[in-house]
């Protein structure tokens, strides 16, 4: 007996170990669920707790404050509490009329680094009061000059091409060799043995001459014969001068006719040289070297007297012709007459091209084109190298800033305004009525309304009305980006939180 009540303790001692465990696992599988809920509702009644005292302590102020204070929470706490509206409306308002006045002072600068003002393009000049000359534009093209530009070599006598020294587009200088021919013209061969024979005659006169002097002298032949050689040998003398002229009418040079003469042999073959500067009297070319600019022969080719060989060009120096219409020929005239000087605008990779100042009008057309109503003119173009290399065998390659056929454009002056405040076209950012320049002052740039008086197609005149001053430093290039970056700048979005401490 006593051994089952044993037995049957120990058995439930055991159910009550395993219900113990039990609650404990699942008290503590509640308590971590409900651990956080109950903490807010501690957390929640505290704050109660804490806004009742704080309503106790506003209750001995007067009705004023504590509309204020009503007003204050309800913004700091997204309440909406009867009967504060109007006081908060009557805030709000002072609150905006803050920030607009912050706004004011700030939305009309913008602060850009370095790197920026880099990516942008930002180009900075000083504003100063210069002469504007109101322009129109003309149409124009890069030309050659009429019988300065090109010159046509051509063969000097029949013959045959044995040697093209000059590749296509090389420089060459005067007195270098051009082609060597091979002469093939019977009159030539004959105009060379006719004087080759008459001079050797002339030396037989000329060795009996010496003969007979002494012979005279002595009194042993008569003086006749004496005469008669001296008679013979002037003869033979007027006839190597006209077989000289002869070959020279056939091509040949004095050097080449001297030559023949001196070595007793006749020339087979002629070399043709690039002209030289003293050879065309006034109309010599002006160039240092010229550009083979067509080849019109190979090598092995039969060429008669006057064929071309090639065309040898000197650009440096062009023309600009310009297209103007009829009724601009009293404008380009009065530009002549007062020598004015023209600007030419090439055209570039990305719209605007190099600009060329300083030109002048080198000649205005005495008649209108029929065709196509246009008045031509001609402006004097001086043009540089942009490149000049060597080869390995020493040929020489250049070439030209200006080339013939290019696009351009003359500005042509039709009046002109002393003293007035000129930006370029760029700096003047137009935005609806207004129009806009960017000070750069203290590393940022200030934004300042202009009256723009005129603008034209490269330049802007502003009104001297202390909107800028001479002397002030402006955006004459990305104006327009920085235009951007301010707009930007004024649309953020503001802080909520600035200026408020909670």
């Amino acid at each position: 007996m006593t051994s089952d009540k044993k037995r049957n303790t120990l058995h439930i001692t055991r159910w009550l170990i395993a219900i113990l465990v039990l609650t404990a696992v699942a008290g503590a599988a509640a308590w971590n669920r409900w651990l956080p809920e109950a903490r807010r509702l501690i957390e929640s009644a505290r704050d109660g707790s804490d806004r009742d005292k704080c309503a106790q302590n506003f209750e001995g102020r007067d009705e004023r404050e504590v509309d204020h204070a009503a007003a204050g929470k309800t913004d700091s706490h997204d309440h909406e509490t009867p009967g504060s509206d109007e006081h908060a409306d009557e805030r709000d308002g002072e609150h905006d009329e803050g920030e607009r006045g912050h706004d004011h002072d700030e939305s009309g600068a913008v602060r850009l680094t370095k790197a920026a003002q880099a990516n942008v393009g930002v180009r900075l000049e000083k504003v100063e009061r210069k002469t504007f000359e109101r322009t129109i534009s003309v149409p124009a093209m890069a030309v050659e000059r009429p019988g300065r530009s090109h010159i046509r070599v051509a063969a000097p006598m029949t013959g045959v091409v044995s040697r093209i020294y000059p590749l296509q587009d090389e420089a060459v200088e005067p007195g270098r060799p051009l082609f060597d021919l091979r002469l093939t013209h019977e009159e030539i061969v004959d105009a060379q043995a006719d004087l080759l024979q008459t001079v050797e005659e002339l030396d037989v006169v000329q060795r009996e001459i010496d003969r007979l002097e002494e012979i005279v002298a002595s009194g042993a032949v008569a003086g006749k014969t004496m005469l008669e050689r001296e008679y013979e040998k002037r003869k033979l003398e007027a006839a190597i001068r006209s077989q000289r002229q002869r070959l020279l009418l056939h091509g040949l040079t004095p050097e080449q006719i001297d030559g023949i003469i001196n070595s007793r042999t006749l020339l087979g073959g002629v070399t043709v040289y690039v002209p030289s500067r003293g050879e065309s009297g006034p109309n010599a070319p002006a160039a240092m070297f010229f550009q083979v600019e067509e080849l019109n022969v190979d090598p092995g080719q039969h060429v008669q007297v006057g064929d071309p060989l090639c065309v040898l060009a000197d650009y440096s120096e062009l023309f600009i012709q310009g297209k103007a219409f009829e009724r601009d020929a009293p404008a380009l005239e009065r530009a002549a007459n007062r020598n004015w000087d023209l600007s030419a605008v090439s055209d570039g990779d990305e719209g605007r091209g190099q600009t060329v100042a300083g030109l002048k009008i080198f000649s205005l057309a005495n008649r209108v084109d029929p065709a196509s109503r246009a008045f031509l003119f001609h402006v004097r173009l001086p043009n540089e190298l942009i490149r000049d290399r060597r080869t390995e065998d020493g040929r020489r390659f250049c070439s030209w800033q200006f080339k013939p056929g290019q696009r351009m454009e003359l500005l042509v002056p039709v009046e002109r305004w002393a003293e007035r405040i000129v930006l370029p076209r760029d700096a003047v950012v137009q935005d609806g009525a207004e129009s806009y320049v960017f000070e750069k002052n203290d590393g940022h740039f200030d934004r300042r309304a202009v009256r723009v008086e005129y603008r034209g197609q490269y330049s802007v005149v502003l009104a001297d009305d202390g909107a800028i001053r001479p002397g002030a430093t402006v955006a004459v290039a990305g104006a327009y980006q920085i235009h951007l970056a301010l707009k930007q700048q004024s649309s953020a979005p503001a802080d909520p939180h600035a200026g408020h401490n909670h």
